[in-house]
């Protein structure tokens, strides 16, 4: 089933767990070793770069080994139940540490933070310090309570904090490919979904320091970058002068897009009910904005979509699955899927499966419900559907998204794409790996003429269901 999962860097399971290594400044340094640990989505390892560069201007020297560190960080994710259970466990570990150590700060980041405070501080004890996804410029502080012999908690979520000013380290980067944060937090209230809670209401970045931002990792030669956002197409951030002036999505798009035509631009994630034909166009406009759209759709069926509190019906998703078609021909397509939601019967989960027979996806991230504790669903809804039923229910579009990506990969056959190279394969160093505009990993022979970071040709020869195979032409 892995080779299912989208190749995309919004949840890059080879990334859950990986601790961040960042250069030593000797002017800085206080002496003191930190280590941090990111799971969940491209927002916590973003955040976790946030972190990295208040604590680096603090001297504190990063560590990938938590045994040597004096500062325990685990970025946390409670979207998925397994990211929790690993966090947990990762925890217990530390507290074995702790003993051998007892200076040590262990602490929690991000949004598990926020949902489990009194559990892991007063009733589990397995932490010194929590903090939220808005209350990282207080870490400082918090680790002096912490020495002082105090526990430590802010999760705080604020209206305004966006962190904007401040230029994040770029963790284990390759130096080609970087996520920008656009905004913060959440206005949609899906019922299956904690990030509201844990993230805080929606606000938008000034667009000028988004495109400084970018603009300044091209000139450091970074090629791509992927705009994020719980929901990238409610972008907007007005400025107040003689007359007021909005910035939307798809003008924040363009702006990126024109820094240079060298540098590619991706985002994440749309939600189906904001997705405008303004955007669609802009994408087409420019050859540099990636042809692909991660567009969740999490049910096909009208009443499930209502329970899940989604905004639009079945009827709306395939208008803008028509609207892509039409305007962007090329575009290629991702979902989620949630399986096995309250009260969901078999009928309902064939709308499910007609879906995925309309759209044809690309790719998709597949899962069972698993009911979050302090969402809306967990307190209206009973979690109904039997275990076994919502396993052979994934089984079933587990299978039919094989069928699909190998359908779509084979479309690519014989057809030259546009590749930025990104490093040697996990296979071979003999052999590039690179994603092509359609967002398809893409593996051919390495070369003495192109190098990562430069952008290739690559005639595609064969595929499996999530790579495509080739050779560089000219």
């Amino acid at each position: 089933m892995m080779d299912l999962l989208i190749p995309d860097k919004t949840h890059d399971e080879s990334r859950q767990g990986e601790a961040l290594m960042l250069k030593a400044e000797a002017a800085k340094n206080n002496g003191r070793k930190l280590y941090i640990e990111s799971y969940g989505c491209a927002m916590n390892f973003s955040d976790s770069e946030i972190v990295a560069s208040i604590l680096a201007e603090r001297g504190f020297e990063t560590t990938s080994d938590y045994s040597v560190a004096d500062v325990i960080f685990i970025n946390t994710c409670s979207i998925r139940e397994n990211a929790e259970q690993r966090v947990r466990n990762r925890l217990k570990e530390f507290t074995v540490a702790k003993v051998k150590n007892p200076g040590l700060v262990v602490g929690v980041l991000g949004c598990m933070a926020e949902r489990l405070k009194s559990k892991f501080l007063e009733e589990e004890k397995l932490v010194d310090v929590v903090v939220g996804p808005d209350a990282y410029r207080d870490l400082p502080n918090l680790i002096d309570q912490v020495d002082d012999g105090q526990k430590a908690v802010n999760v705080l979520l604020s209206r305004e904090e966006t962190y904007a000013d401040i230029s994040p380290v770029r963790l284990n980067s390759n130096g080609i490919n970087a996520f920008v944060s656009i905004m913060r937090g959440c206005d949609n209230m899906c019922s299956f979904c904690v990030v509201p809670f844990t993230r805080g209401r929606e606000r938008s970045r000034d667009p000028l320091s988004i495109v400084a931002e970018c603009r300044d990792l091209f000139d450091r030669g970074y090629r791509e970058v992927t705009l994020l956002g719980q929901n990238v197409d409610s972008y907007k951030y007005s400025t107040t002068g003689e007359e007021v002036i909005t910035t939307n999505f798809a003008n924040l798009l363009e702006m990126v897009a024109l820094i240079n035509p060298d540098l590619r631009v991706r985002f994440s994630t749309s939600h189906p009910k904001d997705i405008t034909d303004d955007v669609l166009y802009t994408i087409n406009k420019y050859d540099n904005i990636c042809n692909y759209i991660h567009l969740p759709v999490q049910s096909g069926n009208s009443r499930i979509l209502d329970l899940m509190n989604r905004t639009y019906d079945r009827e709306w998703y395939i208008n803008r699955i028509d609207a892509i078609r039409s305007i962007i021909p090329d575009c290629a397509i991702s979902t989620d899927v949630i399986t096995g939601f309250c009260s969901e019967t078999d009928d309902e989960h064939k709308d499910t499966v007609s879906m995925m027979d309309y759209v044809k996806y690309d790719f998709a991230y597949m899962f069972k419900y698993s009911e979050r504790p302090g969402t809306l669903a967990a307190k209206r809804y009973a979690d109904d559907i039997p275990e076994e039923v919502k396993q052979k229910r994934l089984t079933e579009i587990v299978a039919k998204q094989q069928e699909y990506s190998f359908y779509r990969m084979q479309a690519r056959i014989g057809r030259v794409e546009r590749v930025l190279i990104e490093g040697f394969s996990k296979k071979s160093d003999k052999d590039y790996c690179g994603r092509s505009d359609q967002n398809a990993m893409v593996i051919f022979p390495v070369g003495e003429n192109y190098k990562p970071g430069q952008y290739v040709n690559v005639l595609i020869e064969r595929s499996t269901t999530a790579t495509l195979i080739g050779k560089v032409v000219d």
